[in-house]
């Protein structure tokens, strides 16, 4: 350090870095009842072979409309204005149950496989032929936070490890400089539940989804208040290793204490890769323009999936996107209780090209054969208007009983839709999937067995497929 430096001063630099904020977040968590090996790290995987190396999740918050996108009910415009025949009344979240309502925008078979899809996606729709559609989801709750825990853990409580979390727990990284597991939130803020949507839970927390910001520095503290140069900033990590060295030698081996230092080794690499992954000037003007960055209506998104693959490309495991944020009036996010063609058609508008796009890149860059994308919604919409029951209104309520979701990439047969709801596009009746079975069909996508995939926590061996999830064989190539 320099010579003036104080210890005050060499805290506060630790404590206001990248350096600090990775301490305090190791500082917090309980030490590990159980350690594997390697510390954090699982054994035995992968359990056979992989399909796909890398991930990337699309949470579309809120709740989309499988009527309006990718469940075409060519009888569901028949059925526009009638009440709905059921001796059995829905379950729904406000309980107001309208007369039923057809779809409100058009749908058209596309591509060479004939998938239909509806123009609320028109740039989609180009990629017709990449994508596997799920109709048949089903999910345990109508409510969105616990409804989104399920989605990405498996599990309607919180304090469980996210899908993310579990794969860098049994695949690790390909890369040191950057975390195996990236979140990038919606710029207008976060989904109900807030980071427990990437939480590592029990796992150890080199396995928590890090948060890049999308507003402002893409990391919070990446570099001192100060400046400081190499001389000085080399002498504090020498001295910091040789604490930590000196610690060890005293207390003994501590999977816990070496887990720390590795957060440190790197925090201090992510100061040279961070900038350098998030430097999208770095593009040709052809595929910024692809992606949408020139137009304000996309950019946010289009960034992110940019982003996204360039993270893929330095070696990041499991990459995050959220689109949709906080309540609040208007919605910003899918929830389309009032007035569904104003919703959709503003948050459809934001993320269709640059998705897109970043399917057709990826596919150009051959990156599409050992890459997984994941579009995923914690429910879809009721068929019948959230209104009067004699009204047709032009909002929807939430529907846990059947939705849709897609996947594209690595090991899927493209361009099929899989499984059905009934006419009208309200419940599930043929070959439904629940989030255990989708989750167990990306771990086997990656080469991982989701019943051997395990933490020994509280007395049990826990798994992200709880004791539940059977492979959708059917999806595979």
């Amino acid at each position: 350090m320099h010579p003036t430096t104080s210890r005050r001063d060499f805290l506060d630099f630790c404590g206001n870095s990248l350096t600090g904020t990775a301490l305090a977040s190791l500082l917090l968590r309980d030490k590990i009842a159980t350690a594997d090996s390697v510390p954090g790290a699982a054994m035995g995987v992968p359990h056979l072979p992989a399909k796909a190396r890398r991930v990337i999740h699309l949470c579309l918050f809120g709740g989309v409309s499988q009527i309006d996108s990718f469940d075409y009910k060519p009888e569901l415009a028949a059925f526009h204005g009638k009440s709905l025949q059921s001796e059995e009344r829905p379950a729904t979240f406000f309980n107001q149950i309208g007369l039923i309502r057809k779809n409100d925008w058009e749908f058209k078979q596309r591509g060479n496989s004939g998938l239909w899809i509806s123009d609320l996606f028109p740039h989609l729709a180009e990629v017709a032929d990449e994508l596997t559609v799920i109709r048949s989801m089903v999910a345990d709750s109508a409510n969105h936070t616990p409804a989104t825990f399920e989605e990405n853990s498996g599990f309607r409580l919180n304090g469980f490890p996210v899908m993310g979390s579990w794969i860098s727990y049994g695949l690790g990284c390909e890369t040191d400089n950057l975390p195996g597991y990236v979140v990038l939130p919606d710029a207008r803020g976060l989904p109900a539940g807030g980071s427990i949507n990437w939480s590592n839970g029990f796992l150890p927390a080199q396995h928590q989804g890090v948060t890049f910001q999308t507003k402002g520095p893409i990391i919070h503290d990446l570099f001192p208040s100060r400046s400081v140069t190499s001389e000085h900033e080399t002498a504090s990590r020498n001295l910091l290793s040789h604490l930590n060295r000196s610690h060890l030698h005293a207390a003994g081996t501590d999977d816990s204490m070496s887990a720390r230092m590795k957060s440190y080794e790197l925090a201090a690499k992510m100061q040279l890769a961070v900038p350098m992954v998030s430097e999208l000037n770095q593009e040709t003007a052809a595929t910024r323009n692809m992606y949408g960055l020139n137009n304000e209506d996309t950019t946010d998104f289009g960034s992110r999936c940019l982003l996204s693959r360039r993270l893929l490309e330095q070696g990041v495991r499991f990459v995050q996107l959220y689109s949709g944020g906080s309540f609040g009036s208007p919605r910003i996010n899918w929830d389309g209780h009032e007035d569904m063609k104003r919703n959709h058609s503003r948050e459809a508008l934001r993320l269709d090209q640059p998705v897109a796009a970043l399917l057709k890149d990826l596919r150009q860059r051959g990156m599409l054969d050992d890459t997984l994308v994941l579009c995923t919604t914690e429910f879809g919409r009721t068929p019948f208007t959230q209104s009067g029951a004699e009204n047709i209104g032009a909002g929807r309520d939430h529907n846990m009983y059947g939705f849709s979701i897609w996947m594209a990439g690595a090991g899927l047969k493209h361009g099929i839709s899989y499984g059905s709801t009934d006419d009208i596009g309200w419940k599930t009746v043929e070959k439904p999937v629940h989030w255990h079975d989708y989750h167990a069909t990306v771990l086997h996508l990656l080469g991982i067995d989701h019943e051997r995939l395990t933490y020994y926590h509280n007395g049990i061996q826990r798994r992200l497929t709880n004791v539940h999830g059977e492979v959708v064989h059917e999806i595979l190539a």
